[in-house]
Order: structure tokens, then sequence, then C-alpha cells
């Protein structure tokens, strides 16, 4: 597509995915890269490496979200759920779960696309193969898409935007497949939780992760790197 895109990039391996889908279908692409004050805050310098590395446009967001919203991923001394299974039995929304995060991320990217002529926001959201968030689903991102077209120039005759979700209804190890079939090097990309750049191996994340490399019969680019590296 002969249009440029601006991409929520975590550096994680759905975000890692989307980007590199995103540079087969559009023409540019900017990544928006949000410290929010997470934990694995770790990942933001990684994504920043990664968006480098291929050569695309960055913007980094200081968000201090730290002060302002409870959740495990925004404070130290949290307990952090031990498995995917374990953060599912959670009562209510999981306590990895930040309050309308990616509403916040999603408000952000439409306000930097605009400035930018872009109409194409695009996400790593997933639904199937993670803890039970409500900001992740796809009714979630039609309702979002809406909101954002009513409240930019889209509403007054511009050009509408597309929110596109190309990974929300695949499985992590289908997730996988896909970036690998589009080249994907995950070697940088992190997601645990506990904020370490050598995962934990417990956590909702690196559990998901495990399964999906173990599924592919693949040992996790990130870990033999760190292997390489002698890092573990």
């Amino acid at each position: 597509m002969n249009e440029e895109a601006v991409i929520l990039f975590s550096g994680g391996i759905d975000s890692t995915t989307a980007l590199y889908w995103a540079l087969r279908e559009f023409a540019g692409v900017r990544a928006l890269i949000v410290d929010y004050g997470q934990q694995h805050r770790i990942e933001v310098e990684m994504a920043k490496k990664i968006a480098a590395r291929l050569g695309v446009v960055f913007a980094v967001v200081d968000l201090p979200l730290r002060n302002l919203l409870h959740s495990a991923l925004l404070a130290d001394d949290a307990l952090i759920p031990d498995s995917l299974a374990q953060a599912r039995k959670e009562p209510g929304v999981p306590s990895t779960y930040v309050p309308f995060r990616n509403g916040i991320f999603l408000a952000l990217a439409a306000a930097y696309a605009e400035s930018h002529s872009c109409r194409h926001l695009i996400t790593g959201f997933n639904s199937i193969d993670s803890p039970d968030y409500p900001d992740t689903t796809v009714s979630f991102s039609r309702k979002m898409a809406a909101a954002i077209n009513q409240g930019t120039s889209a509403s007054k005759g511009g050009a509408k935007f597309r929110l596109h979700t190309p990974l929300i209804a695949l499985s992590k190890k289908e997730i996988i497949e896909l970036g690998l079939s589009l080249g994907a090097d995950y070697s940088h990309s992190l997601s645990c939780y506990r904020g370490r750049e050598i995962p934990c191996g417990r956590c909702p994340s690196c559990d998901i992760r495990a399964r999906a490399f173990r599924q592919l019969k693949l040992e996790d680019p990130l870990l033999a790197r760190l292997k390489r590296e002698e890092k573990t």
C-alpha cells in the first residue's frame, strides 16, 4: 500500500511481528514507543534498537503513569502471576492489566498519526494467547476506531482512520510463524513482565512465549542470543 502507517511498538513478540507485517504492507512506517513507567521498561531500549536496525522512524513518549494508575506492571513490589493459568484465575481483570492502557496509547497514536498525515494505525493486539485484558479485543478495537474517526478531522470530511489488528485472532505460535515468514528477528524482542533481559520464565508473558517456541520446536532467538553473549 503506497501510504504511511503508525504502529504502537513495544518491542515484544506481538508488536515486532506487527512491525514486520507493516513494513510489508505499507510504503512507510513510523513507530510510537511509550515509556509509561512499566517495570519492564528495558523493553523501551530494545524497541528503539529494533526500530533503528530496521530503519524505522520512531518517537518515544515519556508518559509517567506509575503514580496515577494501579497495576502490577507499575509497582516494583507487586506480585506477578507465575503463569498464564494463574493470571486467568484472578478475579476480575488480571493484576497485570494497566487501566485503559491501550485506549490511552491509541489516542496518542491517532494524534501523532494525524499530525503526520497518516491514516493507518497498527497494533499487535492479541486476544487468544494472553491474559483476559479488556482492551485487546476485537470489539474494543472497533469502538476505538469509531471514536478516533469521530474525534479527529475525519469527522469533518478528512480521510478516515483505519485501525489494523493483524494478529488479534492468532495464537502465539501462529504469530511467531507469521513473523518468521516475514523475516522477523526476535533476538532483541523482550516479553518478561519482571523487567529483565534474561526472562524469568514464569510470568504469564514468559509462559506464553516459551510454550509457543516449544510448539514450533525452535529455540527462542532471545535465549540463543543471550547464550552467545554469555549472559545466561
